[in-house]
């Protein structure tokens, strides 16, 4: 059985961690924003934020639960909360989101609080976006475009960036608005060629112009990560081509996956209180207790009402979810709402062709901060579970006999005598099988393993039963 280092002797990516952050958003730049007609052209900089949710079905604690997230997701993006406020509704005004009246009562404390930023605790449409922006005086989001930042923010590779720049043009695409001459002038016919007054015609006002950039721009994306992704698909079958067990680590976000993997792995990924830290998906190689040779990726991770524009820009990194052997599923134990987190990822799954099929462990991270309570009311509901501590190593032992259990078995048991010119298939057997036993004589290598088909067949044609050997 392998040891486990303790996990402050890995390099838990430090150097991102401080690349990130050299540069922080600076707190009390006021945006003065006079003329709101503005907000759509200009970059998200959030700052002094009011925070307002609809409570619409559960109960007042599952409400506090979302707008506590939602503050976590704000502070993540660099803005400091001012005050949070959540109305009962039997649904969202169709108008205002929080209706006109509420919406005023919203306007004074902005006022108050001296606050830039209304961040609203669902998806606004358009028209509740404009009139709620009318009332309020200031810059308003929703949840979808405060989770679109953090995602821009947190962003590395060329694959995730181009994911996050489509999924924030999907977003602005119905929301894109025209005001004033300037946004609205038509130019057509030969005006462009300055012949003047009764050369102009009938052609684009601007918004249309911008509307059609941003379409060429998303179908230009689109292509750009279809070629990307047949990288990764080429990477996949190639690990497949080896029958080498694929194992995904998926979860809430700030669950504790990566420093899971870095735990199991020593894979030195970036390690960050943070909501959305680690985009960009890892895949390193692992070992069972029993020496067998697995591949284990970390994904991207999820959140209540994680905005379809993502899932369908990252459908190319969560097809790992769907093409692995068994899903760790990573809920954070120490969280006031963890069967919460296991609901939402799972709905996540179910966007996801074939995820909700594969063999599925719960792992209940953080068991030094959880309450004992908490944690058997997880293991009574769920069948294939275990607690671990990612920090501490409590449990990773467990963790790694499960998955061992949990694998395709190897079902091709071969006793043969390898000619010592073969080696490579030895060496296949102890990278890809389970040896049981190996003994060297003079004609060649005993081989006692359990093995895949496609090793099986090679030692097969090379190999000598060990009966027939004199």
């Amino acid at each position: 059985m392998r040891d486990y280092t303790p996990l402050d002797e890995f390099e838990t990516g430090d150097f991102d961690l401080e690349e990130r952050q050299a540069l922080r958003r600076v707190a009390g730049l006021s945006t003065e924003l006079e003329d709101i007609t503005e907000v759509e052209y200009r970059k998200l900089r959030l700052e002094r934020v009011v925070l307002v949710g609809v409570w619409t079905t559960g109960t007042a604690e599952d409400a506090d639960n979302s707008l506590l997230e939602l503050k976590l997701l704000a502070e993540t993006a660099g803005s400091q909360v001012l005050d949070g406020l959540v109305q009962r509704r039997q649904r969202p005004d169709p108008a205002t989101y929080i209706g006109s009246g509420k919406a005023l009562e919203v306007r004074d404390i902005v006022e108050a609080s001296g606050a830039d930023t209304v961040i609203c605790d669902g998806e606004l449409t358009p028209g509740q976006l404009r009139q709620l922006e009318e009332i309020v005086k200031v810059k308003v989001i929703d949840r979808t475009a405060l989770i679109l930042d953090i995602f821009a923010q947190h962003a590395k590779s060329r694959e995730g960036k181009a994911q996050v720049e489509l999924a924030q043009l999907q977003y602005l695409l119905p929301r894109l608005r025209g005001w004033g001459g300037n946004l609205s002038r038509q130019v057509g016919g030969r005006a462009a060629g300055g012949v003047g007054i009764g050369g102009r015609g009938p052609g684009e006002t601007k918004i249309e112009l911008d509307r059609r950039r941003i379409r060429e721009r998303m179908a230009k994306l689109r292509r750009q990560i279809g070629g990307m992704s047949t990288a990764r698909d080429t990477k996949r079958h190639a690990r497949q081509s080896r029958e080498v067990p694929a194992v995904a680590i998926a979860g809430y976000t700030n669950a504790g996956k990566s420093s899971l993997l870095n735990r199991v792995t020593g894979a030195g990924v970036l390690v960050e209180d943070a909501l959305f830290a680690t985009l960009d998906p890892t895949v390193r190689k692992a070992r069972t207790p029993e020496g067998r040779l697995f591949t284990i990726a970390d994904t991207v991770g999820f959140v209540r009402h994680l905005p379809h524009q993502l899932v369908e820009a990252f459908r190319s990194t969560l097809e790992e979810v769907a093409d692995a052997d068994l899903i760790l599923h990573v809920v954070d134990g120490s969280h006031p709402d963890p069967e919460g987190q296991l609901a939402a990822v799972r709905e996540v799954f179910a966007d996801i062709e074939g995820a909700l099929s594969v063999p599925e462990i719960v792992v209940v991270n953080k068991a030094d901060a959880a309450d004992p309570e908490v944690i058997d009311r997880i293991i009574r509901r769920e069948r294939d579970s275990v607690v671990v501590s990612a920090r501490t190593g409590k449990g990773i032992p467990e963790l790694m006999r499960l998955i061992e259990e949990q694998l395709p078995r190897l079902d091709h048991e071969v006793h043969l005598l390898v000619p010592y010119e073969r080696g490579d298939l030895i060496s296949r057997a102890h990278a890809e099988g389970e040896v049981l036993s190996i003994d060297h004589v003079g004609e060649g290598t005993v081989l006692h393993a359990r093995v895949l088909p496609s090793l099986s067949q090679e030692l097969l044609r090379v190999g000598k039963p060990v009966e027939r050997v004199s």
